[in-house]
């Protein structure tokens, strides 16, 4: 296991400087090259506020802490469960049977794989997929299914769920938006290239979804028990606010080594992972980081202090995910310039004799509609 620590990137320097100033270029050059080297990075943002990241943690634990046969009220397993509640041992990792992604585990150094996943079906955590999108002005090519969002039943969390919903998700996605662009200048590309590409996040297939994670740690609180298996995620970046309980690991491209994420111990920062849409796009130049959640020694501190500190509450580990898509209809093909530097990225590499952790992947041409529905069929959630 690696005592790495994440890149902190500095949104509050990217909104205050002049764009031609030497602060604005490296923060955006850092956000790319932190994108590039780990696939993931800290962001600091003074906008998020952390008490709305609890109020939005109390909301979600009040939510999956209803018995089980009201939250079944809240599947729609007929719309791919994109909207609504996924209960646990629903959706499966898919590199518990995806070839590749078998071979990355087996080039790791047997002290930094993952939890074995091979016996590990689906996922014991739930999740709940909240669309934050706006229309496009087009007729798609992936229209939506007219699912509209889905507000729990129960009064006491009906009358706080889409105000708290919608003010947490926008903090996150607006701050995503803003990494976007960082990245984009940061790789030489024009500010809008992503955030443009992503405006139209509409459709059942590939809505922006603030989309938090629920483990049930009385159920589920063992040391070693996987929460979600070793994964990536299909969409083009994912950010996630504070949990309450440890857990998370990356994998940085080309270390080979396991890394616990780690918040700074107060301030305001968000974790922001790279997924598949962001390598397809930059030809493999970034790459979609691996990860897991599972319960280890920090996450069972976590629980006794929760315990001691607030023994009315419950124990419930949240994560306050969201995932910003790429619009249904945007072409994905590798931006030519981003896929010659992925090439002698990986002639260096080899060269230098480091841990290359992929074969060689090619990136087919497709719309990100068809790229998304190829990947839910992996992970069991679509026919």
């Amino acid at each position: 296991m690696s005592d790495v620590t994440l890149p902190v990137v500095d949104l509050d320097v990217f909104l205050s400087s002049s764009s031609d100033s030497d602060a604005f270029k490296n923060e955006c050059k850092k956000a790319a090259d932190a994108l590039i080297t780990y696939g993931a990075l800290l962001l600091h943002d003074s906008r998020v506020s952390e008490e709305d990241n609890n109020t939005f943690l109390d909301l979600i634990e009040d939510y999956f802490a209803q018995p089980e046969e009201m939250l079944k009220e809240d599947e729609r397993p007929e719309l791919g469960y994109q909207v609504g509640v996924t209960l646990e041992n629903t959706e499966k990792p898919k590199c518990a049977v995806d070839e590749p992604c078998l071979k990355v585990i087996a080039r790791l150094d047997p002290a930094e794989r993952p939890l074995d996943i091979t016996a590990h079906s689906p996922d014991p955590k739930c999740r709940f997929f909240w669309k934050m999108s706006e229309k496009p002005p087009y007729e798609t090519q992936y229209p939506s299914l007219n699912a509209p969002n889905v507000v729990p039943k129960a009064e006491s969390i009906r009358k706080r769920w889409t105000p708290i919903m919608e003010k947490w998700g926008t903090s996150m996605k607006t701050a995503v938006e803003n990494l976007a662009e960082m990245a984009a200048i940061g790789l030489g590309l024009p500010r809008e290239t992503f955030k443009e590409a992503g405006r139209y996040g509409q459709d059942t297939l590939t809505p922006h979804l603030l989309a938090p994670t629920a483990s049930d740690l009385v159920k589920y609180g063992k040391k070693d028990t996987i929460l979600a298996g070793f994964h990536t995620d299909l969409n083009f970046l994912t950010i996630h606010g504070r949990s309450r309980y440890p857990g998370l690991n990356i994998w940085a491209r080309n270390t080979g080594k396991r890394i616990p994420v780690k918040f700074p111990p107060a301030g305001r920062y968000l974790l922001v992972q790279a997924g598949k849409q962001l390598e397809h796009l930059s030809g493999g130049l970034i790459k979609a980081g691996y990860h897991e959640v599972v319960v280890n020694d920090a996450t069972l501190q976590a629980i006794e202090r929760r315990k001691s500190e607030n023994p009315d509450r419950p124990l419930i580990r949240i994560s306050s995910t969201f995932f910003w898509h790429l619009s249904s209809d945007y072409d994905l093909a590798p931006i030519p310039a981003l896929q010659e530097r992925a090439r002698a990225l990986k002639a260096e590499v080899i060269n230098l004799g480091k841990v290359d952790l992929e074969e060689d992947t090619v990136y087919e041409p497709m719309k990100v509609g068809q790229q998304v529905q190829n990947e839910l069929r992996h992970i069991a959630l679509m026919a």
